[in-house]
């Protein structure tokens, strides 16, 4: 898909990451929203899907090492859930619900199909989600030509529990990391994931928390994942100065786990109210990095 561009130029002043001008749409702002160039971390409040044929019209032989995405789930179906204790409606807002099966596949195919484009012929993206999506997502995945290489369960010692009492309690979401395509030399630091499992080769079975309290103190987004999980994936398959990008961005936990592995983030979303959130959180931790006051985290502590 394409669209037409107005004439309203955007600047974004010295361009470590060659991204140069972009311009407005009635689709997307296409804005530099943040920038702390001496860390590597850069939002943008955008459309995905415009903002990414931007780029790989200007990068046509890819971008990015690494991608971690986590797109709609399409469950905002007027459901039930337990938060807190309290029954509450599965409604996280237009952005979520689905429009059916024929048009999810549509979407998931052509926001992959963008993001291979934009890998490195090495890279390797993630993408996290549940039963309603992630078969899509990789059926999509085959379709497109990416070569999967693991399928990760992430299983939540606390799951809410299933009020209707007619299934399973829902306890875990599938995270699949493919590789660009079938002749990639994909990066994996399989040394790094054995220690950090205790001098045991690391499963697809990963437990671990949701996000703690303190991830949520600016404001907190319905999927947000814990930083400790984007920290293993990130740490698995990246090394040192690589270059991450994160097209669903929400609250900005893929930019705050690049920060503390020493990788640098490119960040997309529409919404500037999670934005708001990604900045305040992204700020926090960069303040706290500099003042030396927290420990590096690692994946698993």
């Amino acid at each position: 898909m394409r669209y037409k561009m107005h004439k309203e130029r955007l600047v974004i002043g010295n361009d470590p990451l060659g991204f140069g001008v972009f311009e407005k749409t009635k689709l997307s702002p296409n804005q530099s929203f943040f920038r702390n160039d001496e860390r590597g971390i850069w939002l943008y409040h955008a459309n995905c899907l415009e903002l990414m044929d931007l780029l790989i019209e200007k990068f046509p032989d890819g971008k990015f090492d690494m991608i971690f995405a986590d797109p709609p789930y399409f469950l905002s179906n007027g459901g039930i859930t337990c938060h807190a204790g309290r029954m509450v409606k599965v409604d996280k807002g237009d952005w979520d619900r689905s429009r059916g099966p024929e048009f999810n596949h549509e979407f998931n195919s052509e926001w992959l199909r963008r993001c291979q484009k934009l890998l490195k012929p090495n890279g390797t993206i993630w993408v996290s989600g549940t039963h309603h999506v992630i078969h899509s997502v990789g059926y999509a995945m085959q379709q497109i030509g990416y070569k999967i290489l693991n399928d990760i369960t992430w299983e939540k010692p606390n799951p809410p529990p299933n009020l209707a009492c007619r299934y399973f309690t829902h306890s875990t979401e599938t995270i699949i990391w493919s590789a660009k395509t079938d002749k990639s030399k994909h990066v994996f630091n399989y040394k790094l994931m054995k220690s950090i499992n205790g001098g045991k080769q690391m499963k697809s079975v990963w437990r671990i928390l949701p996000p703690k309290g303190e991830e949520k103190t600016f404001g907190k987004h319905p999927t947000q994942k814990p930083i400790e999980l984007l920290i293993r994936c990130i740490q698995a398959s990246t090394n040192e100065g690589d270059l991450i990008l994160d097209p669903f961005s929400g609250s900005g936990t893929t930019g705050i786990a690049a920060l503390h592995t020493k990788r640098r983030y490119v960040g997309i979303d529409i919404s500037k109210d999670f934005l708001q959130v990604s900045k305040k959180r992204i700020n926090e931790v960069i303040d706290n990095l500099s003042a030396g006051s927290p420990r590096r985290l690692k994946a698993g502590h």
